[in-house]
């Protein structure tokens, strides 16, 4: 059931992650989308406001030169003029073009035209007009119109009534005039950038201007089409000379821009996502490492009631012998008893006594001695100590004694024990005659003991696993050998007390190999 529990919650976080990803990738696809819509319709709009500025100036441009003609007229009352001339010189081609628009006549009054005559009415004739074309030699520019600054001129616009203006208007849409002379790479520049700063917009850019599919002289240096990150919109469409204009934008950091203007926030979304993705890493493993933790607990209380259960009840066999009233009296009955519950006791006390120490090792409550001594000679007293249980395995050991220096600091006790628990595991998980091999080898700084043997081995997992406190290799609920999974614990605690290090290389099947590595001293 808690298996099934387990498995259930983390398909239930794995949804809810992949879920939060998802929302958070399609969200910054959304916005990055919307950014992009929202800068191509702004740049659409500053293109369009460019066309309009670019035709106005141009149109302002172009009645400026009718200033005298107007001023010395009047048309507060009617519309009273017959003809309209306009002369222009192509400076392309070197051929001057004039412009004729005529005919006013029949009185007739008019009303309700107040969005275009100043008047509520007004008297005029039907007006019809008349254009020709036709060219014109050796005429001269008028050199003084270029005197009139920008303010000037669009007061003389905005003097002009709107009969007025449309008449110039509609002879400003039938000229011929060379492009180059309505409007130039500085003034385009200086339009766009400032429509495009109006939108908080500020990004490089390049531009030209085509005349159908022609590139014109009107571009900048670095003007290339780039794709989606160009953009275009015509100029003049009200000409009537059949030229077809249009101005082609590019911003070669699009993206770039698009990114940083979003940036902190798809940062931010990012580093949210990565928190919450470790968050669920760091979950799994807690749980994951809780349910080892359980199981090496449930492992260890069967381990020790298994351990201890043996030992009771040998101890309540003799209780039971010596109260027989037949061997009461036997003294030495009595004493093979009594003895016998001693060594039981004494196992029980050990196998408490073992968790303890590892116990109070962790907590660094023991405090470890250290004097000068002789790692070889500690080898064979823990090798003595083996004896009688290898012998009972009918098992061989031989130590490959190189006689090399061996002399460190440390603590004779417990490392003996740490070549005891390691000599003794080979004893145990050997399933025929144990055959045990020590290696000495040394440096100039440390000593390395290899003891190699013949038993049953260990998996990867097992190896690495291996001195962790309480682990015992999974084999079924079977405890053919004794054991706590506390030995080879106790085993690294007291290496590294040492400032050594301890690892162990296995093949399963074929045997393994413990090398302690401990500090020599000069």
């Amino acid at each position: 059931m808690r298996k099934k529990m387990f498995v259930l919650i983390i398909i239930l976080m794995s949804i809810s992650l992949v879920g939060i990803i998802t929302v958070q990738v399609f969200w910054i696809g959304n916005a990055i989308d919307i950014r992009k819509k929202q800068f191509s319709h702004d740049v659409n709009y500053a293109l369009a406001k460019t066309n309009e500025r670019l035709y106005k100036k141009d149109f302002v441009d172009f009645t400026v030169q009718f200033m005298d003609f107007f001023q010395n007229r009047e048309f507060a009352k009617q519309a009273d003029f017959t003809k309209f001339v306009y002369e222009q010189i192509n400076t392309s081609t070197n051929e001057t073009f004039r412009f004729s628009s005529s005919g006013i006549y029949e009185n007739t009054t008019y009303k309700g035209l107040n969005n275009f005559f100043k008047n509520d009415s007004i008297l005029i004739s039907s007006v019809s007009s008349k254009n020709d074309v036709y060219k014109v030699k050796n005429l001269t520019d008028n050199t003084e119109l270029s005197k009139v600054n920008a303010v000037e001129r669009f007061t003389f616009f905005n003097s002009l009534s709107e009969i007025e203006k449309m008449t110039l208007e509609d002879t400003y849409h039938n000229k011929v005039k060379p492009i180059a002379t309505r409007v130039s790479e500085a003034s385009i520049k200086e339009t766009f950038s400032k429509e495009l700063s109006d939108l908080g917009i500020d990004l490089g850019y390049d531009f030209a201007v085509f005349d159908d599919e022609q590139i014109t002289s009107i571009k900048t240096k670095r003007f290339k089409i780039a794709g989606d990150n160009t953009y275009s919109a015509p100029l003049f469409t009200k000409d009537r000379d059949g030229n077809n204009y249009t101005l082609l934008v590019t911003f070669p950091k699009k993206e770039h821009y698009l990114f940083s203007d979003i940036g902190g926030m798809l940062l931010l979304s990012i580093f949210f996502t990565i928190i919450i993705m470790l968050a669920f890493a760091s979950s799994l493993y807690q749980m994951a490492k809780q349910k080892k933790i359980s199981m090496i607990k449930t492992d260890f209380i069967n381990n020790m009631t298994h351990e201890f259960k043996t030992p009771i009840a040998t101890i309540n066999l003799a209780l039971d012998a010596i109260k027989n009233p037949v061997i009461i009296n036997d003294n030495d009955k009595v004493m093979k008893y009594v003895s016998m519950i001693k060594e039981e006791n004494k196992r029980m006390h050990a196998q408490v006594e073992n968790v303890l120490r590892i116990s109070k090792l962790e907590k660094k409550q023991i405090q470890i001695e250290k004097i000068a001594v002789d790692y070889f000679e500690i080898l064979e007293d823990a090798i003595s100590h083996t004896g009688l249980l290898l012998k009972d395995k009918n098992g061989d050991l031989i130590l490959h004694d190189s006689h090399t220096k061996s002399e460190g600091l440390g603590n004779e006790s417990h490392l003996t024990n740490v070549f005891v628990n390691i000599i003794e595991n080979a004893i145990k998980y050997s399933e025929n005659s144990p055959k045990i091999d020590i290696f000495i080898k040394n440096t100039v700084k440390y000593l390395t003991i290899e003891i190699k043997d013949n038993g049953i081995g260990m998996s990867k997992s097992a190896q690495k696993q291996a001195f962790e406190k309480f682990y015992r290799e999974h084999v079924g609920n079977v405890h053919d050998v004794k054991g706590h999974g506390l030995g080879l614990a106790y085993v690294k605690e007291i290496v590294e007390n040492h400032q050594g290090k301890v690892y162990v290389t296995s093949e399963k099947g074929k045997g393994s190999t413990f090398t302690v590595v401990l500090p020599l001293v000069s």
